[in-house]
């Protein structure tokens, strides 16, 4: 597994915000937006943090990604949302929220001299599936990555991935509530062709299984989707996401190229 710093990405404490904004009336509707201080308008990465849709896992590890995609002239929104545990959340509460805050964007883009027609939509883990499924969702989503996502929701219930977090998050199984998994599972959505896909991740994740990522990619590339494949030999699931490890640059150029930077 590639090296990290002693500290664990998940415990580091990301440097501030520019500014919280709140997209909706529930106290974990909200999103930390980071931008350069000159220049622009800057593209946007709006980033969706994992941790299997549960509510005690929060979006300040990505804190430290958006920093320093933001150091790099990208204007970042970091966004929470209901998960798991939190009232309303689970299906379809945590997805509308996403949706929210996605759309949102448009209102402030604006004030802080953002580019909003330069969106790239960003997910880790759960956070991929969240991603992938908006794009499947909203037409105006035209670059999307995801971080060892959990791309197969059907694979996720079999395997009972920490578990069954897949049967917490969509409330029950596929036979017992089959258009969740239908309207939720990215295996199972249709992306819009004109939207690139860049599906990023790392072959010692011991997390989310890397097949999920290159069987989601081959499905997909058969039915004449826009989308790339990246495997990073030797990173785990939480080097993709800590900017000091040796995998980051790749997620960095990634991110850099489908937002136009």
């Amino acid at each position: 597994m590639i090296a990290m710093a002693n500290d664990s990405i998940l415990t580091l404490t990301p440097p501030p915000a520019d500014v919280r904004l709140p997209y909706g009336g529930d106290r974990n509707q909200f999103g930390d937006l980071r931008f350069p201080k000159s220049g622009g308008p800057f593209p946007v990465v709006m980033m969706i943090h994992g941790g299997y849709w549960r509510a005690k896992y929060g979006l300040l590890p990505a804190g430290n990604l958006c920093a320093a995609l933001t150091a790099k002239g990208l204007a970042t929104w970091n966004v929470e949302y209901r998960r798991v545990g939190d009232p309303g959340g689970g299906w379809p509460g945590t997805f509308q929220d996403i949706g929210a805050a996605f759309r949102y964007i448009s209102q402030f883009a604006k004030r802080y001299n953002l580019d909003a027609s330069r969106i790239v939509v960003m997910g880790h883990s759960a956070g991929g599936q969240l991603a992938i499924c908006l794009a499947a969702h909203e037409p105006s989503v035209k670059h999307v990555v995801s971080l060892a996502g959990v791309l197969d929701l059907q694979a996720a219930y079999e395997q009972h991935l920490s578990d069954d977090a897949v049967v917490e998050f969509l409330g029950g199984t596929p036979k017992q509530v089959t258009d969740h998994y239908r309207d939720a599972d990215p295996m199972e959505l249709s992306i819009p062709k004109a939207t690139a896909q860049w599906i990023i991740h790392g072959l010692a994740d011991d997390v989310v299984p890397p097949n999920f990522s290159r069987e989601y990619v081959q499905k997909k590339r058969a039915k004449g989707e826009d989308v790339h494949l990246l495997e990073i030999a030797e990173a785990g699931h939480f080097e993709l996401i800590d900017p000091r490890s040796a995998a980051w640059s790749k997620v960095e150029g990634v991110v850099r190229h489908e937002a136009g930077a």
